[in-house]
């Protein structure tokens, strides 16, 4: 005899989608966070261009992914 709870599996199909949704999104966000990071402290080009990359970066992803 089983005393174990049923399962609420649409529960859990939405608690994976939003797993995935925020890690892909988190994703974006660093990369295009690194991206930006790289071209203004690596590169030398300054804040404004670093700001423009990461928020290309972000526009590319989003893009991309939806």
């Amino acid at each position: 005899m089983s005393t174990a709870a049923e399962m609420d599996y649409p529960q859990h199909e939405r608690t994976y989608a939003l797993f995935i949704g925020l890690f892909k999104w988190g994703t974006v966000i660093v990369v295009a966070l690194l991206l930006g990071m790289m071209v203004g402290l690596i590169m030398g080009s300054g804040v404004i261009a670093s700001v423009l990359t990461f928020i290309v970066a972000l526009a590319i992803g989003f893009f991309a992914l939806r």
